[in-house]
């Protein structure tokens, strides 16, 4: 059983920048595909970003340039920051992690999601 925390969501205007975190816990979390997946009001979740356990990451074309997804293995956590902000990746984001394929990823768990607001 793998646990997923996030963290780091909030307000911010077009432009600026936000870091998510997410915090794993369970058996061989380094191992683990991780991923960002964001679902906003009234669409379906999509796919953001995911990194393998060595670190090979994979990205949607639209954050590519703005967001760079990070691991550290050794506090079991997952970074994402976010660059160049705008009102429409306003959404909530979910941390997941996955046994299975990086790209395309199919998470096995998922995290409670943390709210990002951009404002114009």
């Amino acid at each position: 059983q793998v646990q997923l925390v996030e963290s780091g969501g909030g307000l911010v205007q077009a432009g600026g920048s936000l870091r998510l975190s997410c915090a794993g816990s369970g058996r061989a979390f380094s191992t683990y595909a991780m991923g960002w997946f964001r679902q906003a009001p009234g669409k379906e979740r999509e796919f953001v970003v995911s990194i393998s356990w060595s670190a090979a990451t994979y990205y949607a074309d639209s954050v590519k340039g703005r967001f760079t997804v990070s691991r550290d293995s050794a506090k079991n956590t997952v970074y994402l920051q976010m660059n160049s902000l705008k009102p429409e990746d306003t959404a909530v984001y979910y941390c997941a992690a996955t046994y299975g394929r990086t790209w395309p990823m199919t998470p096995d768990y998922w995290g409670q999601g943390t709210q990002v607001t951009v404002s114009s």
